[in-house]
């Protein structure tokens, strides 16, 4: 459609015109039951049917073993930052001898990781160990996230029994992810955790990007659909079998995993629209992998070399825009993010509005950093392709 611009936002972010255009006609007859999908009953049998496969291709595209459950549900990955501490220490609180405060270490490398670091302080009922703190003091003065830190600098600092070892895998805001090469002095430390480690990971901004690293060391993962798979108003919730098995009082109903569970994601009317287009988006996915030659199970393979080629290159160009004294990047060597790559643009607020007005007139938008942070950001996910990353590349160059 020649009236649609680039969206290079960071969520809610671009979605594939394809996909667009089919649930177009889902708004009027939903797998022609006559109905829209947003009138349709949740509880309906077509729907049923629909969601169910919306968990099957979930599983197919993470390889996700059979011990865990996948969850659908609202209120975002906020809404996960009291979730998760709620039903860990629940769970937690079921063993006997346990303490009555038992210890949540958070790993905090940027913006979300340190409000879900907060929010459990504020809930007040567990001792928050904060692992490490990657927050630094910049040039100008300001508090800022930069880097991964080495994870050799705090792979013993986790406590001996802990009720939630929590991380982000790539954070939004700060432009920084752990790296998924497990040779990588940034990657997540998994190796200095037990296999059966409470393990807790916000993947919001990279899933479905390509596959999750040592999958099977999770108890619990969660990602808001905004970012590569669906529009606002979903979460999807993974969870080994372990850790739904606890209902709790101290856990309202709405953020039980048990609940969710129970009820097959069902105990209240789940965000149907977001669902749907969700669901599409993943069918499309498995489409694509096997036009590009993938079986189904290597899906997210293909799309990870995708996700790679697109930051490699912009990141190529940052560099070149650097040595021009024109762009001057914000994170470090070995720490960015392949979906949100941040920067700042050299001579201050007015050269930053210049290049957001320049790329807006090109037909591409969603180019500005998050306002706490401000400077450039381009989020590269999954629905932008290597064309559209092409002519930012051009604005970049042209920049002067």
């Amino acid at each position: 459609m020649s009236d649609r611009v680039i969206n290079f936002g960071a969520g809610p972010s671009a979605l594939p015109e394809e996909v667009l255009t089919e649930a177009c006609k889902g708004l009027l007859n939903f797998q022609n039951t006559g109905i829209g999908i947003a009138e349709i009953s949740h509880r309906s049998a077509d729907f049923d049917r629909f969601i169910r496969e919306v968990e099957e291709n979930t599983r197919i595209l993470l390889q996700l073993p059979q011990n865990y459950k996948v969850l659908f549900a609202q209120g975002g990955g906020t809404a996960q930052f009291s979730a998760v501490v709620l039903n860990m220490l629940a769970r937690y609180r079921s063993r006997e001898g346990t303490t009555q405060k038992p210890a949540m270490d958070y790993v905090v490398t940027g913006s979300w990781s340190d409000k879900a670091m907060k929010e459990a302080k504020r809930l007040g009922i567990g001792e928050v160990n904060v692992v490490v703190n990657a927050q630094t003091i910049s040039e100008d003065g300001k508090k800022t996230f930069n880097h991964i830190p080495d994870r050799d600098s705090y792979r013993d600092k986790f406590s001996h029994d802990s009720a939630l070892i929590y991380y982000c895998a790539n954070e939004t805001v700060d432009g920084v992810e752990f790296d998924d090469d497990p040779k990588s002095p940034t990657s997540f430390p998994f190796a200095s955790i037990p296999d059966d480690a409470p393990l807790v990971a916000d993947y919001s901004s990279s899933f479905m990007s390509r596959p999750i690293p040592c999958i099977e060391k999770h108890a619990v993962i969660y990602a808001g659909a905004q970012k590569n798979i669906g529009p606002a108003g979903l979460t999807i919730i993974i969870v080994r079998d372990e850790w739904t098995n606890v209902l709790d009082s101290s856990i309202p109903l709405c953020l039980s995993y048990k609940a969710l569970v129970d009820s097959r994601s069902l105990y209240n009317t789940p965000p149907v629209l977001s669902i749907y287009i969700t669901g599409l988006v993943l069918r499309r996915m498995l489409e694509v992998g096997e036009q590009n030659g993938r079986p189904r199970e290597k899906t997210l393979e293909y799309y990870g070399e995708r996700t790679a080629k697109k930051a490699s290159k912009l990141y190529a160009a940052l560099k070149q825009g650097e040595a021009r004294g024109v762009f001057k990047g914000k994170v470090l060597e070995g720490s960015g993010s392949k979906m949100n790559v941040v920067f700042d643009v050299v001579g201050g607020e007015d050269r930053l509005k210049e290049f957001v007005a320049g790329a807006e007139r090109r037909g591409m938008k969603g180019t500005k950093g998050h306002r706490s942070v401000g400077g450039a950001r381009i989020s590269l996910y999954n629905a932008i392709t290597e064309d559209q990353v092409d002519r930012l590349i051009q604005h970049m160059n042209e920049f002067v």
